[in-house]
């Protein structure tokens, strides 16, 4: 779950109220709470799912706009993303 997680938070930024969508699952992965899956957490991961595979979080580029590359550096490797608008 942690993994997964910490996969998703990159994409925090395409996710309007990330936090409060998640709060079920980052629950689960603390110490001091039992590790159970819920329906809360189920339909957490659901709408997580829906919301990283709509729009605008996926969309074709547009040929006339600008391109602004983002990079980033982990221990574990280092990763991009291309965009074109900020997503508020």
């Amino acid at each position: 779950m942690r993994s997964f997680l910490w996969l998703e938070g990159y994409y925090h930024k395409f996710v309007r109220d990330f936090s409060r969508v998640v709060a079920p699952l980052t629950n689960i992965t603390k110490k001091t709470t039992k590790h159970e899956w819920t329906n809360k957490c189920e339909e957490a991961f659901q709408e997580l799912k829906k919301r990283l595979i709509s729009v605008p979080a996926l969309m074709l580029p547009e040929e006339r706009e600008h391109f602004v590359m983002y990079n980033y550096a982990l221990r574990v490797g280092i990763g991009r993303v291309l965009m074109q608008r900020w997503v508020k």
